[in-house]
C-alpha cells in the first residue's frame, strides 16, 4: 500500500455476517416451537477487499445492490469492524451514510441540529454561529420547530447533509446522499462538491448516478459481490461495470 500522501488505506478487508433462516419473534412463536432452532447462513460482504484513497482527492465506489458498497462505508467509518484486514484513516471524517441516523423523530429540526452537531465535534458557540446556515442550506426556515417525523425523507436527507459538511473534516464519506434529493438540492450538492475540490477535501462517494460520479471523481472502485472487479481511472471503471450490466 501506499502511504504519506493517503488519506484511507483498506488492506485485506473481509466482512461476512450471519443471517437467519428463521426467528422467533413472538411469544406465541415460542409456545407453538419451544424446541425450534434458528439456523444461519453466512452472508459473505467484503472479501479481501485493498485500495487507497489519496488525499484531497474524490473516489467513488459503485456497484449493483448487494456488492458491499454501504458495507464498505460502514467500515471506513468506524461503524463495523472488519473480520479480517485492515483500515488506516488520517484525518477527521465526516460520516453520511445512512438517512436518519441519530435523528429523533420525536424533536424538532432544530434540537436535532444541535443534538447531530454536537455528536459530529461541533461546539455551542459553532452551532449557534452556523445554525441559521445549516436550515438554509436545507431549505427547512419554515419547518425548523416541527417535530421530524412529519418531515418527507427528502427533507430529512437535506438537513442530515446539510448538519455533515459543517463539520471541519479533512474527509467526507457520502453514501447516496443524491438518491432522495431533488434536482435543485442536487445542484447544491454538485457546488458544495465543487468548493470542497478547491478546499482540497478528501471524498469518498457511492451513487447510482454515473454521470455524476463520471463528473467529479478522480479514481473510482468497483465492488463485485464484494470482491473489486476494476480499481482506478473512472473511464475505465465505469466501463467494466458497463459490461457487467449488459451481461
Amino acid at each position: 500500500m501506499l502511504s504519506g500522501s493517503s488519506a484511507i488505506e483498506v488492506n485485506d478487508v473481509a466482512k461476512a455476517f450471519r443471517l437467519p433462516h428463521h426467528r422467533r419473534t413472538t411469544i406465541k412463536d415460542h409456545l407453538l416451537h419451544p424446541f425450534e432452532r434458528t439456523t444461519f447462513e453466512r452472508y459473505v460482504a467484503l472479501d479481501g477487499v485493498t485500495f487507497e484513497v489519496k488525499a484531497g482527492e474524490f473516489f467513488g465506489i459503485i456497484g449493483a445492490n448487494g456488492s458491499g458498497k454501504s458495507t464498505l462505508l460502514k467500515i471506513i467509518a468506524g461503524i463495523y469492524p472488519p473480520n479480517r484486514g485492515s483500515v488506516r484513516v488520517e484525518g477527521l471524517l465526516s460520516p453520511f451514510i445512512e438517512l436518519g441516523v441519530g435523528f429523533n423523530p420525536e424533536l424538532s429540526a432544530r434540537d436535532n441540529v444541535r443534538i447531530n452537531g454536537t455528536l459530529l465535534g461541533l461546539t455551542g458557540r459553532e452551532l449557534s454561529r452556523r445554525f441559521d446556515d445549516i436550515i438554509a442550506f436545507a431549505e427547512l426556515e419554515h419547518f425548523v420547530d416541527q417535530k421530524l417525523k412529519n418531515f418527507s425523507s427528502g427533507m430529512q436527507l437535506r438537513l442530515a447533509f446539510s448538519i455533515a459538511i459543517q463539520v471541519d473534516f479533512q474527509i467526507l464519506v457520502l453514501d447516496e446522499v443524491l438518491a432522495v434529493g431533488d434536482q435543485r438540492f442536487q445542484e447544491k450538492c454538485f457546488a458544495t462538491f465543487e468548493r470542497f475540490r478547491e478546499e482540497e477535501k478528501t471524498i469518498v462517494f457511492v451513487s447510482h448516478d454515473l454521470s455524476a460520479m463520471g463528473r467529479f471523481c478522480d479514481r473510482m472502485l468497483l465492488l463485485e459481490r464484494g470482491n473489486v472487479r476494476s480499481y482506478g481511472d473512472p473511464a475505465e471503471v465505469l466501463a467494466a461495470y458497463a459490461v457487467i450490466n449488459a451481461a
